[in-house]
């Protein structure tokens, strides 16, 4: 599914923007609350933080090989080459990391994210080297939308707050999640689902 590279990144932004303002919200009884899985909310926080720091980082470190092709097979790579412990160990020192000021931290990270966004134009595609290996710019950006979209719905409904991203930045993550969902073959079970033919199986997930 092709993106435009200017909506694709202004999605990002808005993603980036809410979640720092939704970080800023947060109060001190919240960090310690269960997030996901085995982290708290700090170590929710501090993984979600990281697609920000990733963003500005790997700019700054050019791929000489294609890895990567795009959104969906960048989630196949990343999840066949992910040890469940390795991500919540960094989940929890994210969390530490952000130390006594979540919010400012989270705030300079989306700062220095756009910096680096706004050094490439929009009709450069740069190869990149990521977690999962050399992939394009295009390819990337929709992936740290999708991650700060779905881990702040994560955030707010631990921190038991309505908070929702814009329409926009929701749009660009359900596309990501048709491209994964296209990828693993799992698209003809969704739209039935959707539509009210019949029932996801428990515990479902495009990620699986």
């Amino acid at each position: 599914m092709s993106r435009d590279p200017a909506s694709a990144r202004a999605a990002l932004l808005g993603a980036g923007t809410w979640f720092a303002e939704l970080v800023e919200e947060l109060r001190p009884h919240h960090w310690t609350r269960p997030g996901l899985g085995s982290w708290d909310v700090r170590a929710l926080v501090g993984h979600t933080h990281r697609a920000l720091v990733t963003l500005g980082d790997y700019l700054l470190v050019p791929a000489e090989d294609e890895t990567c092709t795009g959104v969906a097979q960048y989630y196949a790579l990343a999840a066949a080459a992910a040890d469940p412990a390795q991500v919540a160990t960094r989940g929890v020192a994210a969390g530490r990391d952000l130390g006594r000021h979540p919010g400012a931290a989270v705030r300079a990270s989306l700062d220095r994210a756009q910096d680096a966004l706004a050094q490439v134009p929009l009709e450069e595609d740069p190869l990149i080297r990521t977690v999962v290996g050399g992939t394009r710019l295009r390819a990337y950006v929709p992936t740290r939308t999708f991650e700060l979209a779905v881990h702040g719905l994560d955030v707010a409904a631990a921190c038991g707050l309505d908070r929702s991203p814009p329409d926009h930045v929701l749009a660009d993550a359900g596309q990501t999640v048709l491209e994964i969902a296209a990828g693993g073959g799992h698209l003809p079970g969704i739209l039935l689902a959707l539509t009210g033919r019949r029932p996801l199986p428990p515990g479902f997930s495009v990620l699986a």
